[in-house]
């Protein structure tokens, strides 16, 4: 769809959506996400142009169908996948992704540690129609070996040969600085951030600022030429209830907002990332001072968890958080899986993730009353109470799951006509007992009176 679009932009010195958007051009981007969450192309434009919705659509990922991020349209959730130095090759990653695009993630992030990065990502992209995202620092340390080695012109030359492979977005650590280091000793977890605790390691050692945001400047200018946006990453987000909206998180959070007025000067996108693990009573507060802070920048957010005592279930915990977040500010929600704070998910794990997390994110849409949200319940309501089984099979954010459900008890295809489950039975179900009173009612008034 996007190969023709992106050949005419090829000698823009800066073929991004917000430049496009800020001399009033409507894109065909944005024309197409127009049409899918029915609002106004110029609403779009003006929208991308403010900095307050996201097109992440890299120029060089020319099968990716255009999504956008923003409170202006339907929350969206995000799914990781990815090796680690243990497991997984480019098969099983390629079957997570599968199984990404087949449940609805809205975006992708590649996570891989282990293995042949370059080949995994480069696998990823070739089978995505969604955006997909990356924390370079990962390749960074896989390829420097030691983070010792981590000089700035390897770190931007990693950056780069990402944005030309084609990613969408980059998860960039560049708000926790050196000064916040006394904050972090006052936590009961410390830093929970993979990329946050490599910065503090490297700062500490070196007792020198962030590399990354002492190269924000030179990171925008690649992101610019690729239109990749940034995901600029919570290094000290809380990882437990007990560190939730604390001096760390909320001093990281001013310099978040800081560095997406210094992106948006360069026509770079910006999405800012959340918490964490915050206590239910607290997650209105988080949203709207993300909201105040990072000049309502598009909130992407983990969870937040408002336990921690949900392991195994966490995907679960995950988006009861994230409808509460959703609904208060949150553009997207990245999914949680059972696998949190266990093990290395697998496909199963993805599935259940991306579910749970969809239905957070769908009730938040409903609440708000965003065009379209509602009308596929209304649906489903009607097929429910006219027994049509194939079509609520249909109608759910898991057709195969209910499916698989309804036919553990009634397999036989002679079931899909009854007018009864497995649960009440063909006597007991209300649904029935319901349209048959509402038949006698019906027929015992005269005819001039229905």
């Amino acid at each position: 769809m996007r190969k023709q679009w992106c050949e005419a932009r090829k000698n823009d010195p800066t073929p991004t959506q917000m430049y496009y958007a800020k001399q009033g051009i409507i894109t065909p981007e944005m024309e197409y996400i127009a049409k899918i969450e029915l609002l106004k192309p110029e609403l779009i434009r003006d929208e991308v142009a403010s900095g307050r919705l996201v097109i992440p659509a890299n120029i060089n990922h020319t099968n990716q169908i255009p999504m956008a991020i923003g409170r202006a349209v339907k929350c969206k959730i995000n799914a990781n996948i990815g090796s680690s130095a243990l497991a997984s090759d480019i098969n099983e990653e390629i079957e997570k992704l599968e199984v990404c695009l087949k449940y609805g993630a809205d975006t992708v992030m590649d996570l891989s540690t282990g293995g042949d990065l370059d080949a995994i990502r480069r696998a990823i992209i070739g089978h995505s129609t969604v955006p997909i995202g990356t924390v370079p620092i990962y390749q960074i340390i896989h390829d420097i070996k030691d983070l010792d080695n981590l000089t700035p012109e390897i770190m931007l030359e990693c950056i780069e040969k990402q944005a030309k492979q084609g990613v969408a977005y980059f998860t960039i650590h560049a708000g926790f600085l050196l000064k916040f280091m006394p904050l972090v000793a006052k936590r009961k977890m410390g830093i929970v951030s993979r990329g946050g605790s490599l910065m503090a390691s490297w700062m500490m050692k070196h007792h020198k600022e962030n590399p990354f945001y002492e190269a924000f400047d030179e990171i925008c200018d690649i992101c610019a030429k690729y239109d990749v946006a940034l995901s600029l990453g919570d290094s000290l987000r809380p990882g437990c209830q007990y560190d939730a909206t604390d001096a760390a998180q909320m001093s990281e959070l001013a310099v978040l907002g800081e560095l997406t007025k210094r992106a948006w000067a360069k026509n770079v996108q910006v999405m800012v990332e959340g918490p964490g693990h915050v206590p239910f009573d607290q997650i209105e507060f988080n949203m709207k001072e993300e909201q105040r802070l990072c000049h309502d920048a598009p909130f992407y957010i983990l969870g937040p968890l408002p336990t921690d005592i949900g392991a195994g279930y966490d995907h679960i915990t995950s988006a009861i958080g994230g409808t509460m977040a959703a609904f208060h500010g949150a553009s997207m929600l990245c999914y949680v899986t059972p696998k949190e704070h266990l093990g290395l998910p697998n496909a199963k794990d993805v599935r259940d993730g991306i579910i749970a997390h969809k239905i957070a994110a769908h009730a938040a849409d409903i609440a708000l009353k965003r065009p379209g949200a509602i009308e596929q319940d209304h649906a489903m309501s009607d097929a429910r109470y006219s027994f049509d089984w194939n079509k609520q099979f249909e109608l759910a954010l898991d057709p195969d799951k209910a499916r698989e459900l309804h036919d553990e008890s009634l397999p036989q295809d002679v079931f899909k006509e009854a007018e009864f489950c497995s649960m009440c039975g063909p006597k007991f179900c209300a649904y029935k007992i319901s349209r048959e009173i509402a038949k006698n009612e019906c027929e015992s008034y005269p005819k001039e009176e229905k």
